[in-house]
């Protein structure tokens, strides 16, 4: 509990700054409850307004959680929510932004991941996502390559470059925790992509073991994974071709992160990584809703800016 403990002070009172007189929403689920309860501990002893509040856990990453849960996180100064799956593409955590939250979702943490991850200097994650975000943004077209097979092609179009940085202290931001990464929901792609580290339902993958996606003016039209194409059909049955929508191209810039371990929301944000990820983008920049968002961990890309090729950071700059 100690560890939980440190981890859950970085949180609270360094990444989110609450303050006394501000009202905490601690959103957690049933398979997350001590990290909940280590976050609300700390919460509790800033702030006289803060409450816990905990529900089955969902489907899939992106489902909407119960009304009640949205209600509360609408209605708190500061959002933090460790869950199963991810609340960070869902309407619940839009709309509590716009009502003027701070919100840091925490989707899939574990304790490991919660005290590795947090274990980190996040003034100088923030520092390596605006050397990135300064060398992506105003370009084009951005093309990631890798040995593995991967040659895609993005266009941003008007589309906005957004940092996740772990710093937030202003109302209405939100980040994930761990943090550390540059992403844009481009306005097309087209290329193949390799995913080579970690994609759920599958976690890391074993050394040689490939998933391969092509895609077709924004859309993916090939899954060579039985699982995760039964995942995008299940969901088109609800949306259509939104649940084939190219959604994000990410940077990670977390020089702390040296080895992925299986958990999407550590290693996407390991520096040296692209993730590329299929679904809704509406939270993001992006204007395609669909009940998921799957994320897959890209190794060691090349990527270029309208054809020149970018410095990523790595862990050796930690």
């Amino acid at each position: 509990m100690d560890e939980l403990r440190t981890a859950a002070e970085t949180a609270v009172r360094q990444c989110l700054a609450l303050e006394a007189g501000e009202s905490c929403a601690i959103v957690t689920d049933d398979e997350r409850e001590p990290i909940g309860e280590a976050l609300y501990e700390v919460a509790s002893e800033i702030t006289d307004d803060a409450a816990i509040v905990r529900y089955p856990p969902g489907e899939t990453h992106g489902g909407e959680p119960p009304a009640p849960v949205a209600a509360a996180m609408a209605g708190a100064d500061v959002v933090l929510a460790p869950t199963t799956k991810s609340l960070s593409h869902t309407r619940a955590r839009t709309e509590a932004n716009e009502a003027g939250a701070r919100v840091a979702t925490l989707p899939g943490i574990t304790e490991d991941v919660f005290t590795t991850g947090l274990d980190a200097d996040y003034e100088s994650i923030a520092a390596h996502c605006d050397d990135v975000r300064d060398r992506v943004a105003g370009a084009d077209e951005v093309r990631v390559t890798t040995d593995a097979g991967t040659d895609i092609t993005f266009g941003v179009g008007d589309r906005e470059w957004l940092s996740d940085t772990g710093i937030v202290h202003e109302s209405g931001t939100m980040s994930n925790l761990p943090a550390g990464e540059v992403f844009v929901s481009p306005a097309t792609a087209d290329g193949t992509f390799v995913v080579d580290g970690t994609m759920m339902p599958h976690g890391l993958l074993a050394d040689g073991e490939t998933l391969s996606f092509e895609v077709e003016d924004g859309l993916v039209t090939e899954i060579s994974d039985d699982e995760i194409r039964a995942e995008v059909e299940d969901a088109a049955e609800e949306v259509g071709d939104a649940a084939y929508n190219l959604a994000e191209l990410g940077i990670g810039t977390n020089v702390a992160v040296t080895d992925l371990v299986g958990s999407v929301l550590l290693d996407e944000k390991a520096a040296g990584t692209v993730h590329i990820a299929i679904g809704d983008d509406a939270g993001i920049g992006g204007d395609t809703e669909a009940p998921i968002h799957l994320d897959g961990i890209i190794r060691e890309p090349t990527v270029y800016a309208d054809g020149e090729q970018i410095a990523l950071p790595t862990a050796d700059d930690a």
